[in-house]
């Protein structure tokens, strides 16, 4: 987070002079908030949200006559079953079984795929000389808006002047952006329904020349309904409540583990493996997650052979731990916000509503050790206060005998060295948002 600088402004959407502070984790000045997180974030629960914060995102183009191939040998999905226009959540795994890399996948042709997060380790895979691929940067060429919540159809529906009731969750199709006045040209995009927000939501996607353009769309078609802008601060918030562990928020990537690829990767990225806040310290290890540990164990075909397989079958075999929403007590919250204003006190402050992930390139993973008689069970990670619930959340990945919901389990507040404190927390339902999913809607009978 950064107040106004010399740092050039996001080339992604229009410049708001009224917005005075902005995070600079993607290389450019993105909005911390637009209005406050308190009414951005039930944005996605009670009306509308327009996001333009995740550009980048290491948008990339593959084809060649191996692109299947390369996703087929390094991701854990099959695809048996992908036709042009529909997507997949796809996940690539290294030998012991730890992601490498997460993200969604567009197939616009036999062999041709748009791939959303997967970078830098697909550029990786693609550069070793096992496929016979090309690989194009996107994020310069194109954009990515989120359009998320109750209202998100209508938005779409308006922004295009066409019904979008036919398209099904992880489908896409082109469409175009209606601007206003006679002459105008409307933009070409390509509408996406998609949504880590669980809520309803869809992403707009088109070329980097008209993304102020369509982002000023987007805003008009949206002022029937409310619509909102949401900035960096409320966006890091609704993975934790929508049960969507991410990448760098929630857990990280463990590039530490192949040698090679951080050889590839060179210096640029060494903030994301040396600033380790939270009570888990500096054991990287702890921020490792599998599949399974994520929630994302169903996705897992042993039809094929990929990277990590092996190891992942064991784990099917005899799973160890597992993704749960954690509950923080309010007493013992409020005891830490009560130490502050005691003379010596040197309680470690807790930011609110949630860990401030954006403080340097791409997000800072806060992590803390969760404990059950001294001894230590997992990790919690994207502690958020949710403005819906009033309750203070997070993402845990604890011992599988300890996931049943209401089990007790203390949390470890407070960095190594520094005064720690344990707050309790129980296993709460998981995920913890309870309206319906994006994916559950029929949107025909909106």
């Amino acid at each position: 987070m950064t107040i106004r600088d010399k740092t050039d402004h996001s080339p992604y959407m229009p410049y708001d002079q009224d917005v005075e502070i902005y995070s600079t984790s993607y290389g450019h000045l993105t909005p911390w908030q637009f209005s406050n997180w308190q009414d951005e974030s039930m944005t996605w629960k009670e009306g509308v949200y327009l996001h333009a914060g995740l550009n980048p995102n290491f948008r990339t183009r593959l084809t060649g006559p191996d692109a299947l191939r390369l996703l087929k040998e390094n991701c854990i999905n099959n695809f048996q079953k992908f036709s042009i226009g529909a997507s997949k959540h796809t996940v690539m795994c290294n030998a012991n079984g730890n992601t490498m890399a997460d993200g969604l996948t567009w197939r616009l042709g036999e062999d041709e795929f748009i791939n959303m997060g997967h970078g830098p380790y697909i550029n990786f895979l693609a550069e070793s000389g096992k496929y016979d691929v090309k690989l194009e940067d996107q994020d310069k060429q194109t954009f990515l808006f989120q359009v998320a919540g109750p209202k998100s159809l209508n938005v779409i529906e308006a922004l295009t002047g066409e019904s979008f009731r036919d398209l099904d969750f992880f489908w896409h199709r082109d469409s175009q952006a209606k601007r206003k006045g006679i002459f105008s040209q409307n933009p070409k995009v390509r509408i996406y329904r998609v949504g880590v927000a669980r809520t309803l939501a869809y992403e707009v996607h088109g070329h980097i020349d008209d993304a102020k353009t369509v982002y000023q769309s987007i805003m008009d078609a949206g002022a029937d309904y409310g619509i909102k802008r949401i900035g960096m601060l409320t966006y890091g918030m609704n993975h934790t409540e929508g049960g969507f562990a991410q990448s760098w928020i929630h857990f990280l990537h463990a590039w530490p583990e192949d040698p090679e690829f951080m050889k590839f990767l060179g210096d640029g990225y060494d903030s994301l493996f040396n600033a380790l806040p939270g009570s888990a310290g500096e054991d990287l290890s702890k921020r490792f997650a599998n599949p399974f540990e994520l929630e994302l164990g169903h996705m897992i075909k042993f039809d094929h052979e990929f990277v990590g397989r092996e190891a992942l079958e064991k784990v099917a075999k005899n799973q160890k731990r597992k993704l749960v929403t954690l509950e923080w007590n309010e007493e013992d919250i409020l005891e830490i916000y009560a130490a502050q204003f005691k003379q010596g006190s040197n309680v470690q402050y807790m930011d609110f509503p949630s860990n401030d992930i954006w403080q340097r390139f791409m997000a800072t993973t806060f992590c803390d050790d969760i404990v059950v008689d001294d001894a230590i069970v997992g990790m919690s990670s994207g502690r958020m206060f949710s403005q819906y619930y009033r309750k203070m959340i997070s993402l845990g990945i604890v011992n599988i005998d300890l996931a049943k919901i209401g089990n007790e389990v203390k949390v470890l507040w407070g960095d190594p060295g520094k005064h720690q404190k344990l707050i309790r927390a129980k296993v709460s339902r998981f995920p913890y948002l309870d309206l319906p999913f994006n994916n559950d809607i029929n949107v025909k009978n909106l």
